[in-house]
């Protein structure tokens, strides 16, 4: 296979996304399938050929790549050995190079380009990441719905099944609509904790209440709007947190941005009321666009790798599964 152009992958809570840019052309494919999961860490081995799967859909007979960029929601802290990717990716498309990321950081090179600042990245999870992209390595929250992702889709489908929970059981701060919305979607609550306990992703179940938690906020329902506005100001924190010695530029990413009618306002007053300084840009791109930006410059070999944030395998040197990968200086 001759290598013909760049591809970027987005895999995120939702799905997998592509970017491919060859013969002149860049064209796109999304696939709406689950991250899989084992034992609490991504499985690389079952996510490989459902990457491949989409790349396929991107860029049918494009023949191969130059470079590939994967930012992949877990990284760091629940991918073990990034190296896994790039010896099941290597050969299928006649790869020179792989860059394997953190979501955040092709959430941030989509946003800002190669820009120093901070940016949101929030879907089903959130992970706030304010870097240089050299020296300056600033992470806030991203430790997972049960730990953390305050303000993410889960947290906030996590919060609207709880207000409506109590209502069904007649507690006080429950909202009926938010309880009329569960039982239409989830059956009776036992009907609920079964699916939420024994779903492979229990994150991703959780976050697919949030639109219903949306049209319950768009409506009117105070408890359902009150959860937004608590949200946007958790996201406003960690955004906050993530500027220390950095350019306050701040931007955002993920599909959770989509809500910006309800999560806007109080995500920036809350920025402005911690970082007076802050200055905000609207996102120039996705998270797949920062993969491709990546694939380009990884070309290149300008893109260096920073542990645990980006690896990057070439060629020239590969390791073995389960070594530490090698990085380009």
């Amino acid at each position: 296979m001759s290598p013909a152009g760049f591809v970027g992958v987005d895999v995120g809570g939702g799905g997998t996304r592509v970017r491919a840019e060859y013969a002149g052309a860049v064209t796109q494919a999304e696939k709406a399938i689950p991250v899989p999961w084992d034992r609490g860490r991504v499985d690389l081995e079952r996510l490989a050929p459902r990457i491949a799967a989409v790349i396929d859909d991107a860029a049918p007979g494009a023949g191969g790549f130059t470079s590939m960029a994967i930012g992949i929601t877990g990284l760091p802290g629940l991918v073990m050995d990034p190296g896994t990717l790039w010896h099941a990716l290597r050969g299928r498309f006649g790869l020179d190079t792989l860059v394997v990321a953190g979501d955040a950081v092709t959430t941030h090179v989509g946003a800002l380009g190669f820009r120093q600042g901070v940016v949101v990245a929030a879907g089903t999870g959130v992970i706030t990441l304010g870097t240089d992209l050299d020296g300056v390595w600033n992470q806030s929250d991203g430790w997972g719905y049960l730990l953390g992702d305050h303000g993410s889709g889960a947290w906030i489908g996590m919060q609207g099944l709880h207000a409506a929970l109590r209502a069904h059981d007649g507690r006080a701060g429950g909202s009926a609509v938010l309880r009329e919305h569960m039982t239409a979607s989830f059956g009776h609550p036992l009907d609920l904790v079964a699916l939420v306990h024994e779903s492979e992703s229990p994150a991703h179940r959780l976050a697919s209440f949030t639109p219903l938690v949306a049209e319950a906020a768009r409506a009117g329902d105070r408890v359902a709007r009150r959860i937004w506005a608590e949200a946007g100001r958790q996201l406003g924190q960690t955004a906050a947190a993530a500027a220390a010695g950095l350019d306050p530029l701040i931007s955002w990413g993920g599909r959770l941005f989509d809500a910006a009618d309800l999560l806007m306002e109080p995500f920036q007053d809350t920025i402005r009321s911690l970082l007076p300084a802050a200055r905000f840009a609207q996102p120039q791109g996705s998270s797949a666009d920062g993969a491709l930006a990546l694939a380009r410059a990884a070309a290149s070999g300008s893109v260096r790798a920073h542990s645990p944030y980006v690896h990057v395998f070439t060629t020239e040197r590969s390791p073995a599964p389960g070594e530490a990968p090698i990085g380009q200086t």
